[in-house]
């Protein structure tokens, strides 16, 4: 399974990005799928995850309310639509694959990835 994170980008706080992963290989609707973000001296964290069915999500609490996370199986692809950007939510951006997961389980944990796409910059100025 191949991932390919886009989307990142410098944007002023309170501005919004939308980043997305593309996927290869495998079968995309028995992948559960993360985002992740890890910025400077700080160890990688989950921000979003979604289930196989799309039915089951979870996010960190930093986010709740601000962040969403959706996939379409017909295009392979997952997405995170940030809104109401904080300086402190720069960071390289990671989308992550789970091929082991239940059908409505979400990513909750970086150890359960077992494919990683290979990371977006997101930059948020005050």
């Amino acid at each position: 399974v191949q991932l390919q994170a886009s989307g990142g980008g410098l944007v002023q706080a309170g501005g919004s990005l939308r980043l997305s992963c593309a996927t290869s290989g495998g079968t995309f609707s028995r992948l559960a799928m993360g985002w992740f973000r890890q910025a400077p001296g700080q160890e990688r964290e989950i921000v979003a995850g979604i289930s196989r069915s799309g039915g089951g999500l979870h996010y960190a609490d930093s986010v709740k309310g601000r962040f969403t996370i959706s996939r379409d199986n017909a295009k392979k692809m997952v997405y995170l639509q940030m809104n109401s950007l904080k300086p402190e939510d720069t960071a390289v951006y990671y989308c992550g694959a789970d091929v082991n997961s239940i059908l409505m389980e979400p990513v909750l944990y970086s150890r359960q990835i077992d494919y990683w796409g290979q990371g977006t910059q997101v930059t948020v100025s005050s």
